[in-house]
């Protein structure tokens, strides 16, 4: 086992600075032999839940940190002035108040003192100290910055300041080596005042990169955030050398005059445990109405109120279906999360904003059904809730919500008044550097005229990694082989591609929390001003935030932009009590007249769309779950068309499966299907469908093997040999790959049939609102004005004296 740990380690989260993945640093930290390691990216903690994550899964102590950015003063002074915008300092998480004040810190630094950087100030350090270890970082913390400068009594008076927040021993003064004269200087006089001060020392050696030879690719990587050649006097470049991660015999070697320092980064390991909390999610308080003091007898008046005005009356097997989901809600304590749900989206409503239908498992909901939260009925199209809230599966259920363009933030602006904008954020994503781009960025910097780095990046197939392209496309593998400056170009660009680049908001995920976020979660402010969380997606759930996906669907807008423009014509359209079985509808997508309807416009839908000829809404439902590269690739789409129209014969794995089955000619598409499959031949409860269902899914062996052992029991029990069991959960399992959530699908169609049936009943009023919602695209208004003349619609260059913004109808 290493005596050095590594406390000053920077990943790919220090965005543009760092090449370091994460796990490459853990595996190397491995085979060091070390068994703690700390992450200090900076003015960021957006690694802290991966890398404190897959560190705990290798069996390595992960210390979570930061290098923040202090300004001189205070963090309120943006005055610009000559000299030190900011100074580093690092700081450790010793425990969870330590992870709760540095998150603290890292938010505010974001959200109060942004000048050129996140800066934090002496004042924040005061007021969230507790449970952190301090060092005084690299050449850019303070204390170098004066000594270097020749101002040792304020140097001096800075350390003592940093030992008297941080408290006796919480205060380290930082020792690193590069390899330059203007180091080993600092070196020496950070020993002396680290003596005469009583402070203690640590060695530390600020990793950027993995390995020696990846200097040249590191040092390509600070140039592309520079916008800067190699060529350029001025390019960035690190002083020195041995920013890699070094081992501990090595970094021993280096600090062998001060054997000290490498003990303490030990003493500091072993001081930092740091617990984080997973699996608790933190569900915010529901403002009740007077009169009503529990959620959950609220939440089963509005679901029966809701049953009521949708069925006329609760009884038989809706009451049956309402009475099962309340109690699976009551009972894992989700009655608050569906009233905020049903809250902003009764907002939507009432505010004229569209809504979408349903999206997801959250179609196969009775109780979002009745609140209104979706607008699909789950009985009639057999749709089932464990798909969407399991209970022998504790996660948290997800309710994706579709708005239209134009009303969705005003959704959002409605939950962050009502819930307080310092207990919402919307969620950051990290954008990454793929292949063709990293080409063109490599090239720039090492001065390659961009025609051949153009050239070569047009080489790479869309979607395909930079090695693979190598592999498979004969051109570039030749280049690779014959030009050295490509082939300088491609081993850069593997060693960049899939980094981090920069931060944007995701374009749906909002978190609320019970309390002020920056209790939970750090926080970033984007170039525009915004403030998102720094955790992904991911991470916000995993350290128990509640996560909702307001997403803005163009195809709502679409929609409401063609009823409202027929409403001022005097034609008044309700979308959800139009008739579902209209024959000029699905006249019009037999004849493949698909152009801007609503996930059925591609040419190969479109030509599976003729093959399939729907008479039918189930047909839609249908289409959309075959429409994907499994049932199309596995031969199951042709199989489909081919028993439809009777050329083949419609057979079933076992007689018991034809009303499971009958829909769909045999073929089980829907993920739904091989739930009701383990139900009607094992007895499996659809708890346990849902679960065999995922382990499918993903290939979950160890539950997988359990679950089959007791499906062919369950087979057998009801008479079925156990031959014929194992060849029907190999199928099953087989048929699992190209399975689709059937509330998804038929939540989707409703989309799909609403823009066909208005393309067929007012096709002049939906090409207008089809033309404007695309008119920044000049490639597909040209297309949707091809389709006009096809439909023997005129439309009219325009005209100083009639024209309006957008495309209008005219008589």
């Amino acid at each position: 086992m290493s005596g050095f740990i590594h406390l000053h380690t920077h990943s790919e989260y220090s965005l543009l600075d760092s090449s370091c993945r994460i796990p490459d640093l853990l595996d190397r930290a491995a085979a060091c032999g070390m068994d703690a390691l700390a992450l200090t990216d900076h003015g960021v903690m957006s690694g802290a839940v991966k890398f404190y994550r897959a560190a705990q899964k290798k069996g390595i102590k992960p210390i979570i940190g930061c290098e923040i950015y202090l300004a001189p003063k205070s963090r309120h002074d943006r005055t610009p002035q000559a000299g030190n915008r900011y100074y580093h300092l690092v700081l450790l998480a010793e425990n969870e108040i330590g992870y709760r004040n540095l998150i603290a810190i890292v938010s505010r630094a974001h959200t109060e003192g942004f000048y050129y950087k996140p800066r934090a100030d002496k004042e924040l350090l005061r007021q969230y100290r507790g449970g952190l270890i301090a060092l005084s970082a690299c050449e850019s913390g303070e204390i170098p910055r004066l000594l270097m400068a020749g101002k040792e009594k304020a140097a001096e008076k800075a350390a003592r300041e940093y030992a008297e927040i941080f408290g006796k021993g919480n205060f380290y003064i930082e020792l690193q080596d590069h390899g330059t004269d203007r180091g080993k200087v600092l070196k020496k006089k950070l020993i002396e005042l680290a003596r005469r001060l009583d402070l203690p020392l640590v060695a530390t050696n600020d990793v950027h990169y993995l390995d020696p030879e990846d200097r040249l690719a590191h040092e390509v990587l600070l140039n592309i955030r520079a916008n800067k050649t190699l060529s350029d006097p001025d390019h960035r470049t690190f002083d020195g050398e041995g920013y890699h991660f070094r081992c501990g015999d090595e970094m021993e070697e280096l600090f062998a005059d001060v054997p000290e320092a490498i003990e303490n980064t030990r003493v500091i390991a072993d001081r930092c445990n740091l617990e984080i909390p997973f699996g608790n999610t933190m569900i915010p308080p529901f403002s009740l109405p007077a009169g009503e003091s529990d959620p959950n007898s609220y939440l089963r008046k509005l679901a029966y109120q809701g049953a009521k005005e949708r069925y006329g009356s609760v009884e038989g097997a809706v009451k049956e279906r309402l009475e099962y989901e309340l109690s699976v809600i009551e009972r894992m304590n989700y009655a608050t999360y569906f009233l905020i749900v049903w809250d902003f989206v009764r907002f939507a409503r009432d505010e004229g904003i569209p809504v979408g239908p349903g999206r997801g498992s959250a179609a196969g909901s009775l109780v979002a059904y009745a609140l209104g939260i979706t607008s699909v009925d789950p009985l009639k199209y057999n749709l089932i809730f464990e798909r969407f809230l399991n209970p022998e599966r504790i996660s948290m259920p997800d309710f994706d919500i579709d708005f239209c363009v134009r009303g969705r933030d005003r959704v959002i602006q409605y939950v962050q008044e009502k819930y307080g904008k310092d207990k919402m954020a919307q969620i950051a994503t990290y954008d990454r550097m793929a292949a063709r781009s990293v080409v063109r960025d490599v090239g720039r910097v090492l001065g390659v005229p961009y025609a051949v780095t153009d050239r070569l990046a047009k080489l790479i197939p869309f979607g395909y990694r930079l090695k693979v392209a190598v592999e498979k496309v004969a051109e570039l593998h030749d280049l690779y082989e014959t030009d050295d400056k490509v082939r300088q170009i491609i081993d850069i660009g593997l060693r960049l591609e899939g980094l981090s680049r920069n931060t944007s908001t995701h374009a749906a995920g909002v978190v609320i929390a019970p309390d002020a976020l920056i209790n939970h979660v750090p926080l970033l402010r984007l170039t525009d001003g915004e403030c998102v969380t720094q955790y992904d997606m991911t991470d916000v759930e995993a350290v128990g935030l509640l996560k909702f996906d307001f997403l803005g669907l163009r195809n709502l807008t679409l929609l409401d932009d063609t009823c409202q423009a027929l409403r001022r014509d005097g034609t008044k359209i309700e979308l959800e009590k139009i008739p579902l079985d209209d024959p000029a509808t699905f006249a019009l997508l037999r004849e493949g007249k698909t152009a801007g309807i609503f996930q059925l416009e591609s040419s190969g839908m479109t030509g599976l769309i003729k093959r399939v000829q729907p008479d039918r809404f189930e047909d839609l439902i249908a289409l959309l779950a075959l429409y994907r590269p499994g049932p199309l690739e596995s031969g199951m789409a042709d199989e489909y068309v081919e028993r439809r129209h009777g050329r083949r014969p419609v057979t079933y794995p076992h007689p018991k499966l034809k009303e499971v089955l009958a829909d769909t000619y045999g073929l089980p598409i829907y993920q739904d299907q091989l739930m009701l499959m383990a139900r009607h031949l094992a007895g499996f409860s659809l708890a346990e469908a849902d679960i065999l269902r995922k382990a499918m899914g993903k290939k979950k062996k160890d539950i997988m093997a359990s679950l089959r052992e007791k499906f062919i029991a369950g087979c057998v029990a009801n008479g079925i040999p156990r031959d014929k069991a194992t060849q029907t959960f190999d199928e099953m399992e087989k048929f699992s790959r190209y399975g689709f959530n059937k509330s998804h699908t038929t939540a989707y169609a409703f989309v799909s049939y609403w823009t066909a049936y208005l393309k067929a009943h007012y096709p002049t009023h939906f090409m207008a609102s089809l033309l404007t919602s695309v008119q920044g695209d000049t490639d597909k208004v040209a297309e949707y004005i091809g389709e006009c003349k096809e439909m023997g619609i005129e439309v009219l260059p325009p005209d100083i004296n009639e024209s309006e913004h957008d495309f209008t109808p005219v008589a």
